[in-house]
């Protein structure tokens, strides 16, 4: 109730306070006192253009010194007491029996067969067979062909092609693909991504291992290994041989050489034979030719031969001989012998040793970091294309071309040829020839042959006998022993150092910048959404203010001079 008394109050002290000149929108930055005067067409409000200032955010890159921790490994050097093994040769005496070789020559006494050969001489009786030639004639009754020429003559008809050109035109249509250009123009929306940078702060909370040093001593039990010496005994197997003479009968293969005579037939002999020839008229020289006849082989038999050649007759003998073979025994001794084993002892001993732990230790630090962070501010530009499409064009031209056809054309010749034909002629002519007889014919020679006769011989052999004779040895074999060896060794241990290291980043700096862009507005009757006019074109009166303040102070709209919140673009006192 007390809104609505005092609301007449404020009216009437708002329209004193504006009956001046009206200060325009914008908070004071362009004045409306030309707006009546300003040039309308009557059907939009008329426009002007003012400078409006705009504050912009502008980063700029700057270079911070900045430092980081790293942990570098250090080494330093330790000495720990370290204990190794190490190896020992020792000696120990065993006894063994050691089998020694005993070598005895012995003889025996054996017979042999030894060949005997003998040349020895008969009288062979063999036949031989002896070639005779003897000469005979006989006449040969023979037909030759003799050549008659004759000559003829005849007409040969043929047909020729004989090429005729001629020349003809024809019109060819074609298409040729005219390229058209047309230029279009296009608006490109597209979105431009502008970095904000924020700094923020957080606390990062990290581990840091803290090492702690102990000292324990433990008792270590290890393992001796004495060595006890036993003696014990065994059985041991041994071998003998021992020599047994015996005697057995041998079948021994024997022969000799028997001299056989057999007869050989004699070898193939190849010769060559020509046949007759003949006499043959040769027209080109006028006269008859001899014509030798073919040759051919023929495959002889020579006369056969008496060959001798040796036989070996086989015989078999039965002998007895004296053989010696060797029986092996099985000997069974007790043997000492000295055993060394090991038989572990238990001790102990106290070492001291170190241990060392991480102990976990909670830390935190605070960490600035930029976020930068990018926001779309949409835009637009125009761009000029040209497109190309071809467009099809029809034309003509006119091609000449030849053609070429075969026109046959009949023609005649005359040709002269030779027969000739074969006119058969007898004729006679003795030939000589030989004819071969064989005549046998009895022959002797004498033959030496050689006999082979066996004749036993007695020979002494020499032969050795190993036998082996047991024999006690003492020796020293080698053993080998580990024995601990307490030493101090130097070790390198590495261990963590924290270092500051500085380091250079580069930031973007926020800087805000004052620009004057121009902007155009319009001071005449502004339509609201209802249809009626909320600003004159002119100094408005006082109903026309009174109105537009009740719709300011109702509707809580932007003081645009506009009776809707949908015209607050109108460019009225703001």
């Amino acid at each position: 109730m007390r809104k609505l008394i005092l609301l007449p109050a404020a009216l009437i002290a708002l329209v004193a306070f504006t009956s001046g000149k009206a200060d325009a929108a914008y908070c004071g930055a362009a004045c409306y006192d030309g707006c009546g005067s300003a040039v309308s067409d009557g059907v939009g409000p008329a426009t002007h253009t003012v400078m409006k200032t705009v504050r912009r955010t502008v980063y700029e890159q700057q270079t911070q010194q900045r430092t980081r921790t790293e942990y570098q490994t250090v080494t330093e050097d330790k000495v720990v007491n370290v204990t190794r093994m190490q190896r020992e040769t020792r000696y120990r005496t065993v006894n063994s029996v050691v089998r020694k070789p005993v070598y005895e020559t012995k003889t025996r006494t054996y017979t042999v067969n030894r060949p005997v050969y003998s040349t020895q001489t008969r009288q062979v009786t063999y036949n031989v067979r002896r070639p005779v030639t003897e000469v005979c004639s006989r006449e040969i009754n023979y037909t030759v062909c003799k050549p008659v020429y004759e000559t003829h003559c005849k007409v040969i008809n043929y047909t020729v092609k004989k090429p005729v050109y001629e020349t003809c035109s024809k019109v060819i249509n074609y298409t040729v693909m005219t390229p058209v250009h047309e230029t279009h123009c296009k608006v490109i929306n597209y979105t431009v991504r502008k970095p904000v940078v924020e700094t923020c702060e957080k606390v990062i909370n990290y581990t840091v291992m803290t090492p702690v040093q102990e000292s324990h001593s433990r008792v270590v039990n290890y393992t001796v290994m004495v060595p006890k010496h036993e003696t014990r005994t065994r059985e041991v197997v041994r071998y003998v041989t021992t020599p047994v003479n015996y005697t057995k009968t041998v079948q021994v293969n024997g022969g000799h050489w028997d001299t056989v005579s057999e007869e050989v037939a004699g070898p193939i002999q190849r010769r060559v034979v020509r046949t007759p020839g003949s006499w043959v008229w040769d027209a080109s020289q006028c006269r008859c030719v001899y014509c030798p006849g073919s040759c051919h082989t023929e495959c002889i038999q020579c006369p056969p031969r008496t060959v001798c050649k040796k036989v070996w007759v086989p015989t078999c003998e039965t002998k007895e001989i004296n053989c010696t073979r060797y029986e092996r025994s099985c000997v069974t001794e007790t043997v000492p012998y000295t055993v060394c084993c090991m038989v572990p002892e238990c001790r102990s001993r106290t070492v001291n040793y170190t241990t060392c732990r991480m102990v976990p230790e909670c830390r935190s630090r605070t960490v600035t970091y930029n976020v930068c962070r990018t926001v779309c501010e949409p835009r637009s530009r125009t761009v000029n294309y040209t497109t190309c499409k071809m467009v099809p064009e029809c034309r003509q031209r006119t091609v000449n071309y030849t053609t070429c056809r075969m026109v046959c054309e009949p023609r005649s010749r005359t040709v002269n040829y030779t027969t000739c034909k074969m006119v058969p002629e007898c004729r006679t002519r003795t030939v000589k020839y030989c004819v071969t007889k064989w005549v046998c014919e009895q022959c002797t020679k004498d033959v030496c042959y050689t006999t082979c006769t066996m004749v036993p011989e007695c020979k002494t052999q020499c032969y050795t006998v190993c036998s082996y004779v047991c024999e006690n040895v003492c020796r020293q074999v080698p053993y080998t022993v580990c024995v601990p060896v307490c030493e101090q060794k130097t070790i390198t241990v590495c261990k963590r150092v924290p270092v500051c290291v500085p380091y250079e980043v580069t930031v973007c700096v926020p800087r805000t910048v004052c620009e004057q862009v121009p902007v155009t507005v319009s001071c005449g009757c502004c339509v609201d959404p209802c249809g009626s006019c909320c600003v004159p074109a002119r100094r408005p009166g006082l109903l026309n203010r009174l109105r537009n303040i009740g719709s300011r102070l109702g509707s809580n709209a932007c003081s645009t001079g506009c009776g809707c919140v949908a015209a607050a673009d109108c460019g009225c006192g703001c």
